[in-house]
């Protein structure tokens, strides 16, 4: 029993000093990731609804308390009414929605294609920009309320939709509009699923075993520019000694000088791009 309890003690301190490391058994190795410095910091997460991740870097254009509501800057009657008149009817003294479809309706006058379009693709992704930078300034004074959060995320993925959809059938268009709104599209990410700690473990040893191995690459290619400067340069010395020998006993020669210059020039090339 005794011998039984110290066999299995010892098979147990056998195995502990081979442990598991990047997927391979090895022994010798370090017994943690932080002693090959290999260190992971979760990422922050940024909400689906901050322009960071909708990509809204905001439209330019302006809308001031002094313009007049939508559907009344043409009107021949409010030009030559009384100045009273005029400023009630001036953003200044009408509710809010008013300040909102007047900047809507100056981003949708950016990529109409005539005045009567409001059924395009471009109208209705620029109708849903202003509202959903609307919607965005507006989660910033009320981050509690989930509803308007749960509407603004189900606009920017059916924005992100019809982003997709024009992408596919003409990209010129849909790289104008997004020049025009001033976005950035942002695109599924090629891997689905949450961050975690395993995979970008996985991808960060990776990464350091690549650069382990491209720094002894590039060693070994030193070494070698070093022997091919040394190839060289003894190859112009042989080349000029054969041609030498088959002047002075008048053979045919078989080297030629431009062969010599040749072998000289590249020793000089390798010995410049050393340095």
């Amino acid at each position: 029993m005794n011998s039984l309890i110290s066999c299995c003690k010892l098979l147990s301190t056998r195995v502990n000093n081979v442990y598991m490391f990047g997927g391979y058994l090895s022994r010798g190795m370090a017994q943690t990731i932080d002693d090959y410095k290999i260190k992971w910091t979760r990422p922050v997460k940024i909400p689906s609804i901050d322009p960071r991740q909708s990509g809204d870097l905001g439209v330019k254009v302006s809308v001031k308390p002094t313009d007049v509501k939508n559907y009344y800057q043409n009107s021949k009657e409010l030009q030559d009414a009384d100045e009273i008149v005029k400023k009630l009817f001036s953003l200044e003294f009408q509710p809010k929605r008013e300040s909102r479809n007047l900047e809507r309706e100056r981003v949708i006058g950016l990529v109409k294609r005539h005045v009567c379009d409001r059924g395009s693709a471009e109208v209705r992704i620029a109708a849903m920009t202003s509202e959903i930078q609307y919607l965005q300034r507006y989660m910033e004074n009320n981050p509690k309320n989930k509803k308007t959060k749960v509407f603004l995320k189900e606009l920017i993925d059916k924005r992100k939709k019809f982003l997709k959809r024009l992408r596919k059938w003409d990209y010129r268009r849909f790289e104008w509009l997004l020049e025009r709104l001033n976005l950035i599209y942002v695109a599924h990410p090629k891997v689905p699923g949450a961050v975690s700690r395993k995979n970008a473990l996985r991808q960060l040893i990776k990464n350091y075993c690549d650069d382990i191995i491209q720094q002894k690459l590039n060693v070994f290619k030193t070494e070698l520019r070093e022997q091919q400067k040394t190839f060289f340069a003894q190859k112009a010395k042989n080349l000029e000694y054969i041609l030498e020998e088959e002047k002075k006993y008048g053979l045919e020669p078989t080297v030629t000088q431009e062969q010599i210059d040749a072998a000289r020039q590249k020793a000089e090339e390798l010995s410049k791009e050393i340095e």
